[in-house]
């Protein structure tokens, strides 16, 4: 075949690896996290899920998840809304390492939860991903009087026991859920409590024992700034919840940090914990460390032993009356 005339494959402009690529004529090469599975009911844990429509005009879907053998509407369960990884720009909440994750969640917790998928930068910057986060939150609030179009919420969940769980960037955006609610009430939506899962935060100066590496430094403000190009940097509030809003404000009763004693953002999450106990918050705090182990493990290998403990303090965390 001659191939004089064919148009010459476009350049990389952007070589975020090992996440994603963008090429001159603007498209987009995820590199990791492509892959979906169907909603389904699973064997293995005994959960069955289906996703709704959240925002028709944006067409995002979450998917939700139910315990076998739930039909008493009389006792409802707790509440989880789950906020995906991967930077803001890779993965889903359909991706299979996340379907069966919170599979496996829900079969032990015992909780009913709600795996928000989301609009990824670089073709949607940050703050996108957050408002359309807060956009599933409100949907999932308009069921608080059982009026909602979704009927495994208006019968079966909680809403004075809710909770916001989320790791790596996943982990960014239940903070900011967390820290907008005092502005925004949602009527009837009682967060109770928050999970902050090796949270992708950062900064411009290191903290406590961060890489003072100026090559790895360098290499995470290339790819917050792919995914926020609008940004003012790594001291952005959206990134360093250090700057700006005080901590005091955070919406919730109760917050449990993890952190990994081989991630980069270890600790970020440390000094998130302390600070929000000397911030005059008032609420109730721990954080767990997962020795030995990198950022987000337990999604990677989620049944060995540090990943089944902390899958096991998580459920306790949510079923605490």
């Amino acid at each position: 075949m001659d191939s004089s005339n064919s148009k010459p494959a476009a350049e990389v402009a952007q070589d975020v690896s090992p996440m994603f690529k963008i090429y001159e004529d603007g498209r987009v090469e995820r590199l990791v996290g492509n892959e979906i599975v169907p909603p389904s009911f699973d064997p293995k844990t005994s959960v069955d899920s289906k996703d709704i429509v959240y925002s028709p005009e944006n067409n995002l879907s979450a998917r939700l998840y139910i315990p076998k053998n739930t039909n008493n509407p009389n006792h409802k369960l707790p509440l989880v809304v789950y906020i995906h990884g991967g930077g803001f720009c890779i993965y889903s909440a359909f991706h299979p390492t996340y379907h069966n994750y919170v599979n496996t969640l829900v079969s032990e917790a015992k909780v009913i939860a709600v795996s928000v998928d989301h609009r990824r930068a670089p073709e949607h910057p940050v703050p996108c991903a957050h408002e359309d986060s807060w956009a599933a939150l409100k949907w999932v609030a308009s069921h608080a009087d059982g009026q909602g179009p979704e009927d495994w919420l208006n019968h079966y969940a909680d809403f004075e026991r809710v909770f916001i769980y989320g790791d790596s960037a996943g982990g960014n955006i239940a903070h900011h859920m967390v820290m907008r609610l005092p502005r925004e009430i949602l009527d009837g939506f009682n967060v109770v409590g928050i999970v902050l899962a090796h949270t992708y935060f950062w900064g411009k100066e290191p903290v406590g024992d961060e890489t003072i590496d100026a090559e790895t430094r360098a290499s995470i403000e290339k790819m917050w700034r792919a995914a926020c190009p609008g940004t003012s940097g790594c001291d952005d509030p959206l990134i360093n919840p250090f700057v700006g809003s005080s901590l005091a404000n955070l919406g919730c009763k109760r917050v449990q940090v993890h952190v990994a004693e081989k991630d980069l953002m270890r600790d970020r999450g440390w000094v998130y914990y302390e600070k929000l106990k000397e911030s005059g918050w008032g609420g109730e705090t721990e954080i767990v460390e997962s020795k030995g182990e990198p950022h987000i493990f337990y999604l990677l290998n989620p049944t060995c032993d540090s990943a089944v403990a902390m899958r096991k303090k998580i459920a306790s965390f949510f079923n605490e009356i």
